[in-house]
């Protein structure tokens, strides 16, 4: 029996053989495929950046070269390693002769299949060498701050200017806030580019670029030397450039990033196979240099009011964590999303959401669980919106979760204002403070409404499992299992860019990082 739910052993076992499963299907079917984003994602690991006159960013223009050449399916790695080897050039100059019309990869001479292995992979391995320095330089200036304690405080900030975002970020650093998050701008996760340099504009957020992450990790960094403490950053990486952003966010240090396997399908349209392949590679840079990603289960209960939302939640749950354990990621490092969302009017709904929290602590009792506040049903009515939030805070210090999102009491009104910021700041302190071992001290009444729940939805997951393990994944999102959205595994944005490998691909950085997994997340 597990902790104060008394869940079955035996049930919490056949859920994660299950998802296993699921899990186990997906990576062989997705094993021979590569992306543009991923390719892409090599080459900016390689050091290739820039955009040209017209603001085409170097990646894509170098992959786009290799596309319509021909090459793609042998991947950028093969045509750039042979193109190291006969012009003696970094990535960075072959990249810029190519955009200019000076070079044509595909009009030298080719090397023995070997020697361009073995130029790539000694270029990835010092590439990772130097990524490796620079983390646990950032690790050790992290540890020379006190350490902060869980549950970590994660505000969300993004006014559409990186610039105006560096007032809000201090302004959450300055009222308690651990974590700033800047959303990223809604319509990025369907841009299959990434915007380069500092941005001031951007709708619903504020755009993901390597330059804007360099902003903000600079100002927060600062900030920390001045007041002895450390913040962490975070940003979204997701939808159509999901692996390059995580490469950006490896190289400009950020310490968390909303990496999910299943949002873009579910609320982006992206094709699910594009996804799958996407987010693996993702993850797997993550995981390598230690940084936290969040799964965005909190989405479902706000697109569905179906009775069985909360049993999808741990089943997408289960299905993230093992996706994620595949990937290299530690579970100290994944933030598995959940949400107070269940409606204010509903009697006794306290309980059912104290019981779907201690669920999901007690199921993945290694992750450090992001909990979101409630958004569906809040509808302007401040104090009602902060009283909801003032009991959102007490299940999230009562059930010990990981990463929780603070609530502002003027949710479903507009984009909160600072000062919108600093009464969910307060209102949290407050409450983290006033109970902070209120968990500790209690237990719950054997066969009583928060354990009858617990183990009403834990079964009903394991039921959802098991036909999903039977069906396959595609096809249970195809009969809307998650957030009641459907999708299809022949339709969604992004499919131009899925590519089959060939018998002489080859992804060093991939092949590098699995080598090389003693080494991994021991950075943060």
């Amino acid at each position: 029996m597990i902790s104060k739910l008394n869940l079955d052993e035996k049930t919490v076992e056949l859920c994660h053989k299950s998802a296993q499963k699921v899990v186990s299907d997906v990576l062989r079917d997705v094993e021979g495929k590569t992306t543009f984003s991923i390719e892409r994602a090599i080459v900016r690991l390689l050091g290739v950046d820039g955009v040209n006159e017209f603001d085409h960013p170097y990646p894509n223009l170098l992959i786009e070269h290799v596309n319509e050449n021909g090459g793609i399916n042998d991947g950028v790695s093969y045509w750039l390693g042979n193109a190291v080897i006969h012009t003696g050039k970094p990535p960075q100059e072959i990249a810029d002769a190519v955009v200019k019309g000076e070079l044509s990869l595909f009009d030298l001479p080719m090397a023995e299949h070997a020697e361009i292995r073995e130029k790539m992979f000694s270029m990835a391995q010092e590439c990772l060498d130097t990524l490796k320095k620079f983390h646990v330089s950032r690790s050790k200036f992290a540890d020379k701050f006190p350490e902060i304690p869980q549950p970590y405080i994660y505000v969300l900030t993004a006014t559409g200017s990186v610039y105006e975002d560096v007032v809000h970020g201090l302004a959450v650093a300055e009222h308690g806030g651990d974590i700033v998050a800047v959303i990223r701008s809604t319509a990025q996760s369907l841009y299959d580019f990434v915007p380069y340099g500092a941005t001031e504009e951007g709708f619903g957020g504020t755009f993901a670029t390597q330059e804007n992450f360099r902003i903000m990790r600079k100002s927060l960094d600062e900030w920390a030397e001045k007041n002895n403490k450390y913040m962490m950053l975070s940003s979204f990486c997701s939808g159509l450039c999901m692996p390059e952003i995580a490469v950006m966010g490896v190289i400009e240090g950020l310490d968390n990033m909303v990496n999910d396997a299943l949002y873009g399908i579910l609320y982006r349209d992206i094709n699910m196979v594009r996804t799958l392949v996407d987010q693996q590679f993702s993850r797997k840079v993550n995981g390598f240099f230690g940084i936290t990603i969040n799964t965005g289960e909190d989405n479902y209960p706000r697109t569905s009011d179906s009775p069985s939302t909360p049993a999808s939640i741990v089943a997408s749950e289960m299905v993230n964590y093992h996706l994620a354990k595949n990937a290299g990621v530690a579970e100290k490092n994944m933030g598995l999303g959940n949400a107070f969302e269940i409606h204010p009017g509903v009697t006794n709904g306290f309980l059912y959401e104290w019981a779907q929290a201690q669920l999901t602590r007690d199921l993945f009792p290694g992750c450090p669980v992001k909990y979101m506040p409630p958004t569906k049903h809040m509808d302007g009515n401040l104090m009602r919106t902060h009283a909801c939030d003032t009991l959102f805070n007490l299940v999230t210090v009562g059930t010990q979760q990981g990463i929780q999102t603070i609530g502002v009491p003027t949710e479903g009104i507009f984009t909160p204002h600072i000062h919108d910021r600093v009464l969910g700041l307060e209102n949290t302190n407050y409450v983290f403070n006033f109970a902070k071992n209120f968990g500790d001290e209690i237990e719950f009444k054997q066969d009583g409404i928060i354990q009858g729940h617990a183990q009403s939805v834990l079964s009903e997951a394991s039921e959802i499992l098991m036909n999903m393990a039977e069906n396959g994944l595609y096809k249970s999102i195809e009969n809307r299992v998650f957030g009641n959205v459907s999708r299809r595994e022949d339709e969604g944005k992004g499919q131009e860019g899925i590519v089959d490998k060939s018998d002489i691909y080859f992804n060093p950085f991939e092949e590098l990082m699995k080598d090389d997994k003693d080494e991994r997340c021991q950075f943060m």
